[in-house]
């Protein structure tokens, strides 16, 4: 799930089929297309214990680059595990520019997208906006869709909030 130094190619979108993100871009890199799939980590709960494992940023959705004036791109709609190049018409859609570059600028060692430069796991936040404003938190798990699931005191309990990271400060 690499780039291999991709510097000045267009970047796609390929739909894949479920569960077919290995057999597409396996099948896509020996064609020659470049391909990548960034990843997050999320917290699963797996009977009593949280697990961390690794998801699709961008679920069911994998990043090609080639450049449209040169490569075959055609073949790419009927490689196995693929489902579709989204395009517009019958040109496919480019991804906007510097997308990929700052997707792949904030993989951490591990190979992750890091969504938030400041929250953690266990972070004491304070929700900014919305219906939970003013209310403190522990950020309980981060999501892909820019979210955080929190745990908030209400009325006595802990209860499960989620909120967008822009609404969010560390206190």
């Amino acid at each position: 799930m690499g780039v291999r130094g991709v510097a000045e190619e267009h970047w796609y979108l390929v739909q894949v089929k479920p569960n077919g993100y290995r057999l597409a871009e396996r099948n896509l890199a020996r064609q020659g297309f470049t391909c990548f799939q960034p990843l997050a980590r999320a917290t699963e709960r797996r009977g009593a214990q949280f697990k961390s494992v690794s998801r699709p940023l961008f679920p069911g959705y994998l990043f090609v680059a080639f450049d449209p004036a040169r490569a075959p791109w055609r073949k790419i709609n009927s490689t196995a595990g693929v489902a579709r190049l989204l395009s517009l018409g019958s040109v496919p859609r480019e991804v906007p520019r510097g997308l990929v570059a700052e997707l792949r600028a904030r993989l951490d060692a591990g190979g992750h997208v890091v969504l938030s430069d400041s929250l953690d796991v266990g972070n004491r936040v304070e929700i900014q906006s919305g219906p939970f404003a003013g209310f403190l938190g522990e950020v309980a798990r981060l999501a892909p869709e820019a979210c955080a699931h929190l745990l908030v005191d209400l009325m006595g309990r802990r209860a499960q909030v989620t909120a967008k990271l822009a609404e969010l400060r560390k206190s």
